[in-house]
């Protein structure tokens, strides 16, 4: 079974027993989440899409964690002026339990 969820503002494609990381969900490691967005849904090649999905994805949550330093970095030249500003993205890292 496979489904095409909205995450985050993001859409990801999904499978049972999948795990991958999505844009910072609220919870602890260990908390159960639901994704009611359900774009898509294709069940041994019935497709359904839409208003017609009825279908919602259960995750268990495996971690949060950081993505890697992102530098911007802005410069004039013979000015003097530099700024250095960095952050680091949250992920959740989920694994998807069912599709139902």
């Amino acid at each position: 079974m496979l489904a095409v969820v909205k995450i985050g503002g993001q859409q990801f494609t999904v499978k049972n027993e999948q795990t991958l990381y999505v844009p910072r969900v609220e919870g602890k490691e260990g908390d159960k989440v639901e994704f009611p967005d359900v774009l898509l849904v294709d069940n041994d090649g019935k497709l359904s899409a839409g208003s017609a999905v009825k279908a919602t994805v259960k995750a268990e949550i495996l971690g949060q964690i950081k993505g890697d330093k992102v530098i911007a970095f802005k410069m004039k030249r013979r000015k003097g002026f530099r700024k250095k500003h960095g952050h680091r993205t949250h992920y959740t890292k989920i694994k998807i339990e069912s599709i139902a």
